[in-house]
């Protein structure tokens, strides 16, 4: 995921067309690998008996300092996936040890001259053998050759060639170091040679484990000396300790599972050619382990029983990991074995300390997956997922996990469970409490790393009035995933008396039906369009019989069931309940933020920032509604619509809430006793900043010429109008203007955003200031060639002339000076408004007549 800040690009879903790994472009046949007798040297010429050799997927000798690869003439043309991973990063730099800087399959093959070959593999396209379009294939998709290398010798005892690659693992390539992006992040140019080495090499049967240090030059300033790394600012170089996995990727690939976006799985593809087919295909493909029962267990696993599959799922601990946090951390890595079960297996994943004193194990290894500890002060963590680009099968995961992630836990929970919990009320949570939620964010994060996806549409399965019953919770949980982002149980209310386990997510409906889908059984020997018939069949029946099933995305655009931090069924009552809570919570803060007489109120307006942020997640919840449209995938053998309008009464209901929450100022959260404790701008601007954003999301271009398409699309049902929507919104910002007209700084507020958005909606070139130009940006492209920007220009001359007529009776000095300021704004971009001319009516009916037909 990345769980708490945005989500990292491992964790995409699927790769157009650059998915890495293939075997296009290499040779399949065997290689003439005699070496030539005028270029030979006896082995024992450069591997001396006193070389220090290893045996592995490569044998490694080390003569000298100077490294080889003995790589044998059976792994010649298979693919190797390389990951790339940093073990050591400097101050500053945002990256810890652990975390992969990239991965390629490459490929090694005999090439002229006494050449071994190493080839970067890309798999954008595959064709059976055995179909004649295989070689128009194989004739557009050549693979890179990225180093050659000369053979020293060879082993004719082990059919084996031997290469150095001491200045090929010390050098700047893409494959073993960082890329001129990565190198650009963090302000680096070339590398520095004779500062660079190989800190160690390790082999085993299925991986090779290499370890380099690489100091690079650091870029001159432009001036910005705060992006700059502290090591450069100091010495002008930086040292980076990398790690580098080759890892043998099965001869036979595990059996694909085809892809269906109704479950939520991260998937690979490519394209996929037949003699004959009428349309290329896109083969697309789940990430998932390889869990097989053992040969002994199979009878049994086909019959139902639960079994131990052959190969477990295991997660280590980094051994950097505080030791009274690792038991919450195993807690929900082995949560998933219920989800399992489903599926077939019993402790299929497991979680385990990483063993003391063992010399055989490294954190780096690829044979190992690990949850990497990092005492960082962000406030993250992320599960990503290594796979065989060839079937999707997850070979290892390095879960990311930053120390501070406790302090973001805290202020959630507080703020959305403070009301309800007495332990939540105070800036220390005890071990029991920081723990539970320690291991929710754990759950979460590893079911990323077995291929799930975020489901930010689960937790809409739930009634809103559910979230306030014990009973009903106590089955079922707040959402149905804990793949979703529905943190904790804003709606309960302190008089429903809800249990803490009951605020929290758990593994839920959804989470075992999907691994069951990606993981349980699938008959033998049948064909990959009778396995899409199937698998298409599960989602159709279970989807059908049970909502809680149904997987909303990430979050798609304008479906308001699909949100991440939102929770039940109706925005407009869930985020009622929720703004009930923060009122309770609101006059007790300053209180709840106390920890040591000596300290300042730097964690009061910390957790009142967090406040703020919650409030304003309600009401975008709820603003989504406002032109929004659901979006439920299907098949074509399903009933119901794809693509269906948010109901027009909803809309109306939605907007119904935002006048009481954001258009009428919300003074119960403009607290002084707050405001007067904490020095940070930002706290003491929130409630404005908060509208503008309201305001500019509200009639943006993107809503506005999507409702303007959806009214014109369904002119069969009851839609919201865009023109009625702007008059209703109008009314609530407006009112009615008369002699005792008269306005407070916040409605000043507001208005003035209105007319600059609306004036911006009309004409982006009249757009000023950075909100207002990305605005224009926005709308240029949305509402070129649509009616929204005549309903602009039609809303910007009404008010042009009722604030005219209302100026010359109003008496409130301060609301005359602001309508004043918005006419002359508004005049200087539709022109000013000239008083209608008295036009000559002829007695003659006649002509009378006449002109009317005219007209």
């Amino acid at each position: 995921m990345r769980l708490f800040v945005g989500i990292i690009g491992a964790l995409l879903l699927v790769s157009s067309c650059g998915v890495v790994g293939s075997i296009n472009g290499s040779s399949s046949k065997p290689a003439n690998l005699t070496l030539e007798t005028s270029k030979a040297k006896s082995y024992d010429k450069i591997i001396p008996k006193e070389a220090i050799s290893q045996k592995g997927l490569f044998s490694v000798h080390n003569v000298n300092d100077k490294y080889f690869f003995e790589i044998s003439d059976s792994i010649l043309n298979r693919e190797i996936l390389v990951v790339t991973r940093f073990i050591k990063t400097p101050a500053g730099s945002r990256n810890y040890g652990g975390e992969e800087i990239g991965e390629k399959t490459i490929i090694f093959e005999k090439g002229p001259q006494n050449k071994i070959f190493l080839r970067v593999s890309t798999l954008v396209s595959m064709a059976s053998e055995d179909n004649e379009i295989s070689q128009a294939v194989n004739n557009s998709n050549v693979t890179p050759i990225l180093e050659s290398f000369e053979i020293a010798t060879r082993n004719e005892d082990e059919n084996s060639s031997v290469i150095e690659v001491t200045d090929f693992l010390n050098s700047e390539n893409t494959l073993l170091a960082l890329s001129s992006p990565q190198k650009d992040s963090y302000g680096l140019s070339s590398i520095e040679k004779d500062k660079s080495y190989i800190l160690g090499i390790s082999s085993f049967p299925l991986n090779t484990e290499v370890q380099t240090v690489k100091t690079y030059k650091a870029k001159a300033s432009k001036g910005n000396r705060k992006k700059e790394l502290p090591a450069a600012i100091l010495s002008g170089v930086v040292t980076l300790e990398i790690n580098n996995s080759f890892i043998m990727l099965p001869k036979k690939p595990m059996k694909k599972r085809m892809y269906d976006p109704r479950v939520g799985y991260f998937a690979s593809s490519y394209l996929e050619y037949e003699d004959d087919q009428q349309q290329v295909d896109r083969n697309t493909y789940i990430h998932r382990w390889r869990l097989e029962p053992k040969a002994e267990d199979m009878e049994q696993w086909k019959n139902g029983e639960l079994v131990t599959p052959k190969k477990p799922i295991v997660f280590y601990l980094d051994p950097a990991t505080p030791k009274k946090w690792r038991r919450y951390l195993i807690q929900g890595i082995n949560d998933w074995q219920q989800a399992f079960e489903q599926a077939g297996f019993k402790n299929a994943i497991v979680g385990k300390e990483w063993p003391k004193d063992d010399a055989s194990m490294s954190l780096e290894d690829s044979r190992f997956s690990v949850l990497r500890y990092f005492a960082s002060p962000f406030k993250n963590a992320y599960g990503p997922n290594i796979v065989d680009p060839r079937s999707g099968e997850i070979l290892e995961s390095h879960i990311g996990w930053y120390h501070n992630l406790m302090n973001l836990l805290h202020n959630w929970y507080l703020v959305q469970a403070g009301a309800v919990d007495p332990r939540a009320q105070n800036m220390e949570f005890d071990s029991e409490l920081m723990g539970e939620l320690i291991r929710f964010v754990a759950s979460h994060e590893v079911g990323h790393t077995l291929g799930l996806r975020h489901n930010m549409g689960a937790s809409y399965a739930t009634p809103v009035e559910k979230l306030r019953d014990a009973e009903w919770l106590r089955k079922n949980g707040h959402t149905s995933s804990i793949m979703d982002y529905a943190r904790f149980n804003y709606v309960a209310q302190p008089e429903d008396s809800i249990p803490s386990q009951d605020l929290m997510p758990r593994i839920g409906d959804y989470d075992k039906w999907a691994i069951q889908w990606g993981y349980g059984k699938i008959p033998e020997g049948i064909s990959s369009q009778t396995e899409k018939e199937l698998l298409n069949q599960w989602v159709v029946d279970s989807v059908s019989n049970n909502p809680r099933l149904w997987f909303g995305g990430e979050g798609r655009d304008f479906d308001p069931r699909s949100q991440s931090e939102d929770l039940g069924d109706n925005a407009m009552v869930a985020s009622t309940y929720g703004i009930m809570n923060l009122q309770r919570i609101v006059p007790h803060l300053t209180e709840w933020t106390k920890n040591r007489s000596s300290d300042d109120y730097s964690s009061l307006d910390q957790v009142y920032q967090s406040l703020i942020k919650q409030y304003e997640n309600y009401l975008f919840h709820v603003s989504k509604n406002i032109g929004g449209i659901y979006v439920t995938p299907k098949t074509v053998g399903e009933q119901g619509e794809v693509y269906c309008p948010v109901p027009k009464s909803v809309q109306k209901e939605a907007l119904v809430f935002l006048n009481n929450n954001i258009l009428k100022e919300p003074k119960w959260l403009i607290n002084n006793e707050i405001l007067n404790k904490t020095t940070s701008p930002q706290s003491k601007e929130s409630i404005t900043k908060t509208m503008e954003s309201v305001l500019l999301n509200l009639i943006g271009g993107s809503r506005m010429s999507r409702m303007t398409f959806i009214a014109e699309r369904y002119t069969n049902e009851d839609t919201y109008a865009p023109e009625e929507y702007l008059d209703d919104l109008n009314q609530l910002i407006w009112g009615d203007m008369n002699v005792f007209y008269s306005t407070t700084a916040y409605q000043r507020k507001i208005q003035k955003a209105y007319v600059a958005h609306m004036i911006t909606l009309y004409k982006p070139s009249e757009a000023e200031g950075i909100v207002e130009g990305i605005l224009a940006k926005l709308s240029e492209g949305y509402t070129s060639n649509t009616d929204v920007r005549s309903l602009a220009l039609d809303n910007l001359t009404s008010l042009q002339r009722k604030i005219k007529g209302t100026i010359p009776v109003i008496t409130h000095r301060m609301t005359k000076a602001h309508l004043q300021y918005l006419k002359r704004e508004i005049d200087e971009v539709i022109g000013e408004l000239k008083d209608p001319p008295n036009f000559y009516i002829p007695a003659n009916p006649d002509i009378s007549i006449k002109a009317e037909e005219n007209e």
